[in-house]
């Protein structure tokens, strides 16, 4: 059995990809399946160097590259391609072609082979906003506000009618902020809560756009990667007509990152970080929910990084080359 990773040469996809390589087997329905090859699929060819993984460059706007990647040796597909927020955001018509359109080439592409593969789809917590209660739960209305967010829940609801029609084995979970992000900054509007940590660790200064106070749900890349692998190991009963889930976080502000900096690195590595407001990102990140009761996805064996101390000490040990303290 083959396995397709799409946006397979970013940060979660290459992790993800690593992990699998040294497990060299999926669980699926609670069984381990040794897998033959992955394909990573993205604009540029992963780093990792493997014989089992073949690094296909392309984009998912072409159809029929995508349609390529599918046939009826492909059991896995972790969807993972996107435009990011601040980028869809900023290019209406990127954003549109790549999270919308690619998704649905490759929704058809599953469908056109008729193999039936289980399709996980990393969809965001951007999907809820507007008069957000203090706690989002299971019930709460999606209402985007932005084209990311809108996108992604577009997605969402192509992939429950594919299931639906049982063209596929789909499964939608909603992520939250992803913390540490490793390597360079990228346009996601969620950035910065990244970049005050990983920048300062670096001997780099940086800036925080936001009031100190603003409240985050974050999930750590360790936290990200095993509930991937657990949403698709879960048998298709244990989702039932719902296939989409918000996954478990913690919510922390940013000052309470940048106090566990300080606890893990010290005061001078903290003291790198400065507060410069931009209104812009202000107003984005206000539309976004900050604490979650995750019930359903907690039934169903998910579990969330421990605190936010933790995930700075994981990355700390999961990228020492970056770290200059």
């Amino acid at each position: 059995m083959n396995i397709v990773v799409t946006g397979g040469a970013g940060f979660l996809g290459q992790a993800l990809i690593r992990r699998l390589v040294e497990d060299g087997s999926i669980a699926l329905d609670g069984q381990r399946i040794a897998f033959e090859r992955i394909v990573c699929f993205d604009t540029t060819h992963g780093a990792l160097a493997d014989p089992r993984v073949a690094n296909v460059a392309g984009t998912i706007t072409d159809i029929a590259q995508v349609e390529s990647l599918i046939d009826a040796s492909v059991r896995v597909v972790f969807h993972l391609a996107s435009v990011v927020s601040g980028g869809a955001e900023q290019d209406f018509d990127l954003g549109m072609r790549v999270n919308l359109d690619g998704t649905r080439h490759l929704l058809e592409a599953c469908r056109h082979h008729g193999a039936r593969p289980r399709l996980l789809f990393s969809s965001s917590i951007a999907v809820f906003g507007g008069d957000l209660p203090a706690v989002v739960t299971d019930g709460t209305p999606t209402m985007p506000q932005s084209s990311y967010g809108t996108q992604k829940r577009a997605c969402e609801l192509l992939l429950q009618d594919y299931a639906r029609k049982g063209f596929l084995d789909g499964r939608s979970v909603r992520v939250p902020t992803v913390v540490v992000r490793p390597g360079a900054p990228n346009a996601a509007a969620s950035g910065f809560a990244s970049g005050i940590i990983r920048e300062p660790l670096a001997g780099v200064e940086t800036v925080l756009p936001v009031s100190p106070d603003t409240r985050m749900w974050i999930a750590s890349p360790r936290a990200v990667i095993e509930m991937f692998l657990q949403a698709v190991d879960l048998p298709e009963a244990a989702w039932g007509w719902n296939r989409s889930l918000n996954l478990p976080g913690l919510t922390a502000t940013m000052a309470e990152e940048l106090d566990a900096l300080r606890r893990v690195a010290g005061e001078a590595v903290a003291a790198r970080v400065r507060h410069e407001p931009d209104q812009s990102i202000m107003r984005l990140v206000r539309t976004w929910a900050g604490n979650f009761d995750t019930a359903r996805a907690l039934a169903m064996g998910f579990t969330a990084d421990r605190d936010f101390e933790a995930i700075v000490r994981a990355y700390i040990e999961d990228h020492p080359e970056a770290v200059r303290i």
